[in-house]
């Protein structure tokens, strides 16, 4: 390995405070490159007991989580991490769900240093696609082939509706291992009905999704630690890191082998910790109606975890893959048709507005991230005309904060609508709903957006997408926009006239807007 490449080398860790236990994965990796995982570990910490039972999480609980990440941090400087961007802190459903979050998240901040992303349930899913994506290769008929990618975790099922590869849908419900377990817990449930109340709560959980059912061809992919153990026990000569296929009747008579055991003999038969043997029976439970739903004989079942998809998103510090952008953007295109949006239109000035953001790479400093943000504010702008013309861009905004786009966090929605509201009207203030609650680097963001966006809609003023290509370059201390191949451009200028003052207030900059025979006209 060349010396270069010893350079590029980064270890990374990612931690997981999830329902039932706190893990974290240690790696090492060359950006866009593969990564090595250097070591695994996971403590148990069943903060799912406490929020599926009494809403909160308790004192003692909170002490545990501190003591268990004080351990991790000891751990990394074994490791020498000098540098805490390398570190990621993550929380899921049994945090999100809690009472107390902020005071929980604030103690372990207080105690480590480390910021906790709670995440929310689109940033799982994205994360989710993001670890079936590294993997996608060792899963035969993944790019051709409707599949449902389905994890039963401690609190919540979240599941990926596929076809060819596309997202067609994503969810989550309320059906998790560790919830169950805590209901039938809550409500005093005698052990011998244990089973069935499992299988009857999996039953109208499952019922209220809108997974497909019947005859519709759909192929299962099992993710989740206690699908991983079913299937290490029923092919234990498999290669753990391609997809093994089982008989759903397997599991079927491995679920019923389970149930008919206490915990303690689960966990002594198959040397499991307690709490891991507390989970796999509601766990299995939860699979198999939902194979039973679909109508599957078989199902697969892959080594693909949340950490997985987190390593990736830190190697690549969060330059989104093509196919993951493209995904998000089909999403964002179904919100567009559901409000009736000029589709023609709202594309073209997406394409306008990228080759702005490209070519003005230089003045506005943003990386990449922000231009895929910029691209679903364009593409989205206008869907507040399905409300009313009045104060359109408002509703643009409201409509955009509470849609549900693939992989995006309640942030960025509210990101992506901030920068749409201000497509026209009046400039950001601080005054205004939303904008005045982000952070500074985030106000700047979505006034240098907007700003751009405003110009890419000028350029298509007309609506006749006319304009396909143009070159910019400052040339005193002015933007000069020059468009080959036309000549009258009195409607796209007086439109940069009327739009183009918040570039000028943000830039700093004048706007010339000149075809390649005309002669130079300027507009302030």
């Amino acid at each position: 390995m060349s010396t270069e490449s010893l350079h590029q080398i980064q270890q990374i860790a990612v931690i997981e405070i999830g329902t039932t236990a706190i893990r974290m994965a240690i790696a090492e990796g060359v950006a866009q490159g593969e990564i090595r995982t250097l070591e695994k570990l996971s403590i148990p910490v069943a903060i799912g007991n406490d929020t599926y039972l009494t809403g909160q999480i308790s004192r003692p609980t909170i002490e545990k989580c501190v003591n268990v990440l004080l351990g991790y941090r000891e751990k990394l400087r074994e490791y020498r991490f000098s540098n805490s961007d390398n570190i990621r802190v993550v929380a899921t459903s049994a945090v999100r769900e809690a009472e107390n979050t902020l005071a929980f998240i604030d103690r372990l901040y207080i105690a480590t240093g480390w910021e906790i992303d709670v995440l929310d349930v689109a940033e799982v899913h994205r994360i989710i696609y993001q670890s079936i994506q590294s993997k996608k290769e060792k899963i035969a008929g993944f790019g051709q082939d409707r599949w449902v990618i389905v994890e039963v975790g401690g609190g919540n099922t979240e599941y990926l509706q596929m076809q060819h590869g596309e997202i067609e849908l994503s969810n989550a419900f309320r059906l998790g291992s560790l919830r169950l377990r805590s209901l039938l817990k809550k409500y005093h449930t005698p052990e011998a009905q244990w089973p069935r109340m499992l299988r009857s709560h999996a039953q109208r959980a499952l019922a209220e999704t809108r997974l497909l059912h019947g005859n519709v061809p759909t192929k299962l992919l099992a993710l989740g630690g206690e699908m991983r153990f079913f299937a290490s026990i029923v092919r234990p000569e498999s290669d753990p890191e391609k997809a093994i296929r089982v008989r759903l009747s397997e599991l079927e008579q491995f679920t019923n082998d389970v149930l008919e055991q206490n915990v303690d003999e689960v966990a002594t038969k198959y040397h499991l910790p307690l709490p891991d043997a507390e989970t796999l029976g509601p766990a299995l439970v939860a699979n198999t109606e939902l194979a039973r739903a679909l109508g599957v004989d078989h199902l697969y079942v892959i080594s693909a975890t949340l950490r997985d998809g987190l390593l990736r998103e830190m190697i690549d510090r969060d330059v989104w893959s093509d196919e993951l952008v493209n995904q998000i953007v089909r999403s964002a295109t179904d919100v567009g048709r559901k409000f009736q949006f000029d589709q023609a239109h709202a594309q073209h000035v997406v394409r306008l507005a990228k080759l702005l953001f490209n070519q003005l790479e230089q003045l506005h400093g943003m990386d990449r991230r922000y231009e895929l943000l910029l691209v679903l504010s364009a593409l989205l702008h206008e869907i507040g005309l399905f409300i009313g013309t009045s104060s359109y861009h408002k509703h643009s905004m409201y409509l955009i904060s509470n849609s549900e786009l693939f992989g995006l966090s309640r942030n960025q929605l509210t990101f992506i609508g901030l920068v749409a509201r201000y497509h026209r009207r009046a400039s950001p203030k601080a005054s205004h709903s939303g904008f005045a609650n982000l952070k500074r680097k985030d106000r700047i963001a979505v006034i240098k957006l907007s700003a751009l966006l405003r110009i890419a809609i000028a350029l298509d003023s007309s609506r006749s997408q006319r304009i396909h290509d143009f070159e910019c370059f400052i040339e005193k201390e002015r933007l000069v926009i020059t468009v080959p191949g036309l000549t009258d451009l009195s409607m796209e200028q007086l439109a940069i006239q009327q739009n183009g003052g918040l570039f000028q207030d943000t830039f700093g900059m004048k706007i010339l807007l000149r075809g390649t025979q005309e002669e130079q006209r300027f507009w302030r």
